[in-house]
C-alpha cells in the first residue's frame, strides 16, 4: 500500500480506477510487503478481533483493580449504573470501552490498534456497532483492514505515537480508524470514510499526552471512552452527508504539525498537564515508593 500512495487522496484515486474497495489495497500491503498469504491475512484479522471481543468481555465481568488503585471497575460501574445519562447503546458504548482499556492497564491482553494506549476504542466502537446492526464478522474484519489503512497513511505523514504528537496522535488516531471503520461497515462510499476521519481529527487535534506516574492508565482509560463516543458521532456526521470542509490529507498534516509544535512535557512524559497536579505527583511518589518496596534485596543470599 506504502508503495501505491501515501495519501488519501492518492488511496481514493486508486480505488476509483480499479474498483477495489477501500481495504483490498491494504490487503494487498500485508500479502506483498510482508510475506503473507490472504488466508493467513484473514485469520489472523479473525484472531485480532476475537481478542478485542474478549477484552470487552473481562473489562464488564472481571476485577479490574491496578496495582496503583487507579483502575477500579470503572467499566462495570457505569454498565450497571442505576442513573443513566445516556441511551442504553451509548451506554455500552461507553462501558465497552471502558473495559477493553482496562485489561490493559491491568495488563491483559488486548490488540494494540494502533498502540495499547488506545486498545479501548475500536473493540468499544466495533462490538458496539456489531450488536446494534446485526453486522457479520466478515464486514467488521474488512472494516478493520480499512482502520489499518486509515493508521498507515496516518503514521506516514503525522504520528500514531503519545511520545512523538501527544494523544491527539494516539486515541486521536485510534477513533479515526473507528469513524472510518464504522462508515464503511454501514455501507458509506469513500468520500464519507474519509469525511469520518476528517472530522474526527478536528475534534481531537491538540490533546496532550500527561500519564498520571506515567502509567497509562489516567487520563488514559477514560479517554478511550470519550473518543469512541467521538468517533460514533464523527461517523453519524459523516455518513449523514456533512462536509468537513477541511479535506481529510490537510486534517492529517494539521495533526503533524500540531504534534511538532507540542511541548516535550506534553508528550507521555508525565512531566505537565494531569500527571504535574498536586494529586497526580502524590500518585506517582506512591507508585514509585511501592515500586522500591517489591524489588529484592540486593543483599540476600540467593
Amino acid at each position: 500500500m506504502s508503495l501505491l500512495f501515501t495519501d488519501f487522496k492518492s488511496w481514493e484515486k486508486h480505488c476509483a480506477e480499479t474498483g477495489e474497495p477501500l481495504y483490498e489495497p491494504v490487503l494487498a500491503y500485508e500479502i506483498e510487503q510482508k510475506g503473507r498469504t490472504e488466508e493467513y491475512v484473514w485469520e489472523n484479522i479473525a484472531k485480532a478481533f476475537e481478542v478485542m471481543k474478549d477484552a470487552v468481555q473481562t473489562g464488564l465481568t472481571e476485577d479490574m483493580r491496578s496495582r496503583s488503585g487507579m483502575v477500579n471497575n470503572s467499566a462495570k460501574k457505569v454498565a450497571s449504573s442505576p442513573v443513566t445519562v445516556l441511551s442504553p447503546e451509548f451506554q455500552m458504548l461507553v462501558s465497552r470501552a471502558l473495559g477493553a482499556k482496562e485489561v490493559n492497564s491491568c495488563m491483559g491482553r488486548v490488540v494494540a490498534a494502533p498502540t495499547a494506549g488506545a486498545s479501548g476504542i475500536l473493540p468499544g466502537t466495533l462490538t458496539t456497532l456489531q450488536e446494534l446492526h446485526g453486522l457479520e464478522d466478515r464486514k467488521i474484519h474488512e472494516g478493520l483492514l480499512v482502520g489499518a489503512g486509515i493508521a498507515l497513511i496516518i503514521e506516514q505523514n503525522a504520528s500514531l505515537a503519545g511520545a512523538v504528537g501527544g494523544c491527539q496522535a494516539e486515541t486521536g488516531s485510534a477513533a479515526a480508524m473507528a469513524s472510518g471503520a464504522i462508515v464503511y461497515c454501514l455501507g458509506g462510499n469513500v468520500e464519507q470514510i474519509f469525511a469520518a476521519v476528517a472530522v474526527t481529527i478536528q475534534c481531537m487535534l491538540g490533546l496532550i499526552c500527561d500519564p498520571v506516574a506515567g502509567l497509562v492508565e489516567v487520563p488514559c482509560i477514560v479517554r478511550n471512552a470519550s473518543a469512541s463516543a467521538i468517533a460514533f458521532s464523527s461517523a453519524q456526521m459523516a455518513i449523514a452527508g456533512v462536509n468537513p470542509v477541511i479535506p481529510v490529507d490537510q486534517c492529517v498534516q494539521a495533526l503533524g504539525e500540531v504534534g511538532e509544535s507540542m511541548e516535550r512535557k506534553y508528550k507521555e512524559t508525565a512531566e505537565g498537564g494531569l500527571a504535574n497536579t498536586l494529586k497526580g505527583r502524590e500518585i506517582e511518589n506512591f507508585v514509585l515508593v511501592q515500586d522500591v518496596e517489591i524489588l529484592p534485596d540486593e543483599t540476600e543470599e540467593l
